[in-house]
């Protein structure tokens, strides 16, 4: 819409990215911070509160009634301020909005799962889940090659492509999302553990796309220039916002959770910008994060079942810190100020080359 101006009204401040960007940010923002105490209000009244796992720390049962799917209000947020911000003839925007359209839907199914089955806090299978994200992220990653034709793989501190994966770039992209998604999904398990290393991610992956869409800025800084990418950082803006206005409610003592159609779009959507802003590799220094915390779960399994060992008291590896007798916010804070440390470093690999 505010592009609309630009074109029709000759508004020309509604032609620069960082200005439709930030309105982008303010709508979401506001728009979220009205709708979710309604949210929550009909959650509590339909009892729609996600069971607390049984073998999750003692103090997580406090948990059990406590909203869940708020993600649905932070993306319906995103989703809204893109549509009124950004140019919908870009095909990065389209790709970016059917990425948490798809995403959120499983996670929607997920969630809902749980809520019907009352007690029983497994949702859709651990296979149907994957499988459904390989198919929508299938459905992204030919976007991407159809329309863009960038299949060059680039790497962090190197200004040239390391190689052309050509039609194999599918197959990488899909699993750069799916992992991200999970990546989240584990991650979101104390109040506001994902939420600001999610906002953190997006506010860099923004400037990412930014650049690399930005033909001086491109040059200058040495990395690749993908035409019209700029764009999506108005739908990082956006979900940037949203998420800031989520973290109102689900700071420790957390009011609502994001749930599965929360966490499972907000990690696609970061693999797909990691994606157009051929940053594929640096995500994992951008969601350091989400990383370590899949990491601890892998070597937690792999190790149980390769020798009946555990390496850590309980994974994610965020439980174990709360085995080991720290508080929640002290985890909290602790993860934040590790992401922030990380995302500053990713923004640094901008300029050394």
């Amino acid at each position: 819409m505010f592009y609309w101006f630009y074109r029709h009204l000759d508004i020309n401040i509604f032609q620069y990215i960082s200005v439709r960007a930030g309105i982008s940010f303010i709508i979401a923002f506001f728009l979220t911070m009205f709708l979710l105490p309604k949210f929550i209000k009909w959650a509590k009244s339909k009892n729609a509160s996600q069971p607390i796992y049984e073998h999750a720390p003692e103090g997580h049962q406090e948990k059990a009634g406590t909203p869940t799917m708020g993600g649905m209000v932070f993306i319906f947020a995103t989703i809204i301020a893109t549509l009124l911000s950004a140019k919908l003839n870009n095909f990065y925007i389209i790709g970016g909005l059917v990425t948490i359209g798809l995403f959120s839907l499983i996670g929607i199914q997920d969630d809902y799962s749980k809520i019907a089955k009352n007690q029983n806090s497994a949702g859709l299978s651990a296979r149907a889940k994957l499988l459904l994200q390989f198919v929508c992220a299938g459905i992204v990653g030919f976007i991407i090659y159809y329309y863009s034709h960038t299949t060059t793989l680039y790497t962090p501190f190197y200004k040239l492509p390391l190689f052309d994966m050509g039609i194999f770039a599918i197959l990488f992209w899909m699993l750069i999302m799916v992992a991200a998604s999970n990546a989240v999904n584990l991650t979101d398990g104390l109040d506001g553990l994902a939420t600001v290393p999610s906002i953190m991610a997006f506010f860099t992956l923004s400037a990412l796309v930014y650049v690399t869409g930005h033909a001086i800025f491109s040059s200058y800084l040495l990395v690749p220039n993908i035409k019209l990418a700029g764009e999506l950082a108005i739908m990082g803006a956006a979900i940037s916002g949203s998420l800031i206005a989520f973290l109102w409610f689900n700071s420790h003592p957390a009011e609502v959770f994001m749930g599965d159609s929360g966490s499972l779009p907000l990690g696609a959507f970061m693999g797909y910008m990691a994606i157009v802003a051929k940053s594929e590799i640096l995500l994992a220094v951008i969601g350091f994060i989400f990383v370590l915390e899949t990491v601890s779960v892998i070597l937690q399994v792999g190790s149980y079942k390769l020798r009946q060992k555990r390496v850590f008291l309980m994974a994610p590896i965020h439980h174990h810190f709360e085995q080991k007798g720290w508080k929640e916010n002290k985890i909290i804070v602790r993860f934040w100020i590790i992401s922030f440390m990380t995302n500053l470093l990713a923004l640094m690999s901008l300029k050394i080359r």
